[in-house]
C-alpha cells in the first residue's frame, strides 16, 4: 500500500470514530496551499447523507484528527473544506521508507490478465508516422499496467493479407517471371528472395499506382489476391518469404522505438478460426445476406448515430478484415481467457470496432464478463495543424522523421562530455526521447501538433530536458561517494518538503493515468518532479554542504526522484543515456 494510501486509511479510521461511516477517503492536494498542504472533502457527502451541517461533520472529524501526531495546521474553510499539513516526522519517515524501496509508494492492483493489440504494421508496406502512435501509446500503457501488478499479453497483429500480397506478388512477376513460385507445376521448391527490403519497400507503392491507374491491371491483383486467400502453393510460399524478410525490417523499426511484442503473429493465424466463426454465427441466426454479401445486425434502439451491419462475407466468399478479426477475437479467447482485450488504434476506426465488438457479444466469442475495449488516439500533425507530411506532400515515413528528429539532437548534443564515436549512440535515445514525450503530453485521443525543433530542445517541456535532468542527477550521485543512508535530521525545509509531496503523488497518478489509458499525466507529472527537483539543486551547493547529515539527506533526495524518473521514463520506454 503507498504511502498516501495508508494515510488515508488513518483519516477514514478518524472519521468512523468522530461518528459516521465513510467507504472511502481521498486526500487531494489543496488548492489553496496557504490553507495547507491537503485537503478532505469528506465532509460534503456526510453531512448529506446523514441530515447534517457539513460544517459540523467537519468540527468533529478534526477533533479526531488532532490526536495524531502526523498531522498539522488543521483547520476548516468555507462550508466544511478540511485543510491539513503534514509533520517534519511524516515528511522524514516517508523518505525513509522510499529509501527502502519504491515499491512502497506504489499501489499493486488485483491479478487481472489484459490482452492489448497495438501496432498494426502492414507487411511489405513502409511504416509511416500514424504507426508511431499506436507503438508509443501501446506499450508504454502495457508498461504501467504490468507495474501496476497486471498480466499483460502483447500483439503486433501484422496486416500480413489482403489487397497488398496480390499487388507485391503482381509486381515481383513483372519483375522476375522466372521464379521457381511463378511455374504452373509448382511442387514447393525454395528460391533466395532476389530482392533486399530497401527494394520491398519501393515494390509495393510502384505496384498500387500501376493498379490505380490501369483497371486490367487491379483485375489481375484482385485475382491473385483471391487465390493466396485460397492457398496457392506458389503464391503463399513466395508471400511467405517476403513476409518475413518485411517482419525482420519491421521488428528492427519497432525495437528503435523500444517497442516489443509477446506474439508477433497477422491476421492469417486465424484462418483455422474462421469456419467455426461462420458456423456460430449460423447457428445463433445472426448472419443474414443482403445485396449479394453475408451480414450481422449489430443496430441497438439505444443508437443514437447510423450503425450499419457488419459485413462477415462478401458476394465471391471471400473474408474482410472483420471476419478475421472476429475469428482472431476467437483464437485469442481460446488460447488466453483474458479478463479484458484493448486495442489501441487510430480515433477513425471507432465504428468498425464498435460493430465488431457487437457481433463478438451476440455470438458470445467472449464470456459475457470480458470487456472490449476501443483506445483511440488522434493523428500527429505538422505545424500547419494538418497529418504531418514530407515537404513533396506524401506521407511521411516513420524513419524519415526518426532520422530527421536524430540529426536536430546530435547537433544539441555537449561536445565536451561525449566524443564523437558515442554521438550516434546518445542521439538516438534523445530523439526517441523527443519523440515519445511529445506524443504523449496531449490526451490520448487528441489530436497534436509536433514542432520538431520545440520537443528537441534541452529546455522547457520536453524528452531532451528529462534525460539532461536524470543524468545530471546520476551524475551527482556518481561524484559524491556516498551510498545515502538513513536520513536522521529533524527538520525538511520548505523546497524539500514541495519535491517530497510531488513524489507522494506517484500512485495517484499512475491509478489516474491507468484509468484514463492515457499518458498525459505521466508526462505532465515527469515534467512537474524534475523542475521541482532543478530548483531545489539550483538552492542548495549539495556536494559541498559541510553538514554530513543535511547532504545525506540531499542526496537521498536527489536519489528519490532519479529513481522515479527512471522508473516513470522506463514506463514510457524512453531510454536514459550515461552523459549527454
Amino acid at each position: 500500500m503507498s504511502i498516501i494510501k495508508e494515510v488515508e486509511k488513518v483519516i477514514k479510521e478518524c472519521i468512523i470514530k468522530a461518528g459516521y461511516d465513510v467507504e472511502s477517503v481521498v486526500l487531494a492536494t489543496s488548492s489553496r496551499p496557504d490553507l495547507g498542504e491537503y485537503q478532505i472533502n469528506s465532509a460534503f457527502d456526510l453531512g448529506k447523507k446523514n441530515h447534517c451541517n457539513p460544517r459540523e461533520v467537519a468540527e468533529k472529524i478534526v477533533v479526531e484528527l488532532e490526536k495524531n501526531k502526523m498531522f498539522t495546521n488543521l483547520n476548516i474553510a468555507g462550508a466544511g473544506f478540511i485543510n491539513i499539513s503534514f509533520s517534519d516526522e511524516f515528511y522524514l519517515n516517508s523518505m525513509n521508507k522510499l529509501i527502502e524501496s519504491l515499491d512502497n509508494n506504489i499501489d499493486k492492483h488485483d491479478k487481472k490478465r489484459i490482452f492489448m493489440d497495438y501496432g498494426g504494421a502492414n507487411i511489405a508496406k513502409t511504416l509511416h508516422v500514424g504507426h508511431l502512435r499506436s507503438a508509443d501509446i501501446g506499450e508504454a500503457i502495457k508498461r504501467l499496467a504490468q507495474t501496476l501488478g497486471y498480466e499483460v499479453i502483447s500483439d503486433v497483429h501484422f496486416g500480413d493479407i489482403g489487397r497488398q500480397s496480390g499487388m507485391v506478388i503482381y509486381e515481383m512477376m513483372e519483375r522476375y517471371p522466372n521464379l521457381v513460385y511463378f511455374k504452373e507445376d509448382y511442387q514447393g521448391e525454395e528460391e533466395e528472395l532476389p530482392i533486399t527490403k530497401e527494394d520491398l519497400q519501393e515494390i509495393y507503392p510502384t505496384a498500387s499506382l500501376k493498379a490505380k491507374e490501369n483497371e486490367e491491371i487491379m483485375a489481375k491483383v484482385r485475382e491473385i489476391t483471391m487465390q493466396i486467400e485460397n492457398g496457392h502453393k506458389g503464391y503463399c510460399a513466395l508471400w511467405e518469404k517476403i513476409k518475413k524478410l518485411s517482419m525482420e525490417d519491421i521488428k528492427a523499426l519497432y525495437q528503435r522505438l523500444n517497442t516489443t511484442f509477446d506474439l508477433y503473429e497477422g491476421e492469417t493465424e486465424c484462418y483455422p478460426y474462421i469456419p467455426e466463426v461462420i458456423d456460430i454465427l449460423k447457428e445463433k441466426n445472426l448472419i443474414y445476406e443482403s445485396e449479394g454479401a453475408m451480414v450481422v445486425n449489430v443496430k441497438e434502439e439505444t443508437d443514437t448515430e447510423p450503425m450499419p451491419p457488419l459485413v462477415v462475407l462478401k458476394g465471391n466468399g471471400g473474408t474482410v478484415y472483420q471476419t478475421r478479426e472476429l475469428a482472431t477475437l476467437l483464437s485469442r479467447e481460446k488460447r488466453f481467457q483474458p479478463d479484458e482485450f484493448w486495442y489501441f488504434a487510430d480515433n477513425r476506426q471507432e465504428l468498425y470496432f464498435k460493430q465488431v465488438f457487437r457481433v463478438a457479444k451476440k455470438a458470445e466469442l467472449v464470456p459475457a464478463s470480458t470487456e472490449l475495449k476501443f483506445l483511440g488516439f488522434g493523428t500527429m500533425n505538422g505545424e500547419d495543424g494538418k497529418p504531418f507530411k514530407t515537404r513533396t506532400g506524401g506521407v511521411m515515413n516513420l524513419i524519415d522523421l526518426m532520422e530527421m528528429v536524430k540529426e536536430i539532437t546530435k547537433n544539441k548534443i555537449n561536445t565536451n562530455l561525449v566524443k564523437e564515436e558515442e554521438k550516434d549512440i546518445i542521439a538516438e535515445k534523445v530523439s526517441i526521447a523527443a519523440l515519445k514525450y511529445a506524443d504523449f503530453l496531449p490526451y490520448r485521443s487528441k489530436d497534436f501538433i509536433f514542432d520538431v525543433n520545440k520537443f528537441a530542445d534541452l529546455d522547457g517541456k520536453t524528452g531532451p530536458y528529462l534525460l539532461y535532468s536524470t543524468v545530471r542527477m546520476k551524475s551527482l550521485l556518481t561524484k559524491s561517494n556516498q551510498n545515502v543512508a538513513h536520513i536522521q535530521v529533524e527538520k525538511i525545509a520548505g523546497v524539500e518538503k514541495e519535491v517530497l509531496r510531488i513524489l507522494l503523488e506517484l500512485p495517484t497518478i499512475l491509478d489516474s493515468s491507468f484509468e484514463s489509458k492515457s499518458l498525459n499525466e505521466i508526462a505532465d507529472y515527469l515534467y512537474r518532479l524534475t523542475s521541482s527537483y532543478n530548483k531545489f539543486y539550483a538552492e542548495n551547493h549539495i556536494l559541498t554542504c559541510d553538514d554530513p547529515e543535511l547532504k545525506n539527506t540531499w542526496l537521498a533526495l536527489t536519489k528519490l526522484v532519479k529513481d522515479t524518473n527512471l522508473l516513470l521514463l522506463n514506463i514510457l520506454a524512453i531510454e536514459v543515456p550515461e552523459k549527454m
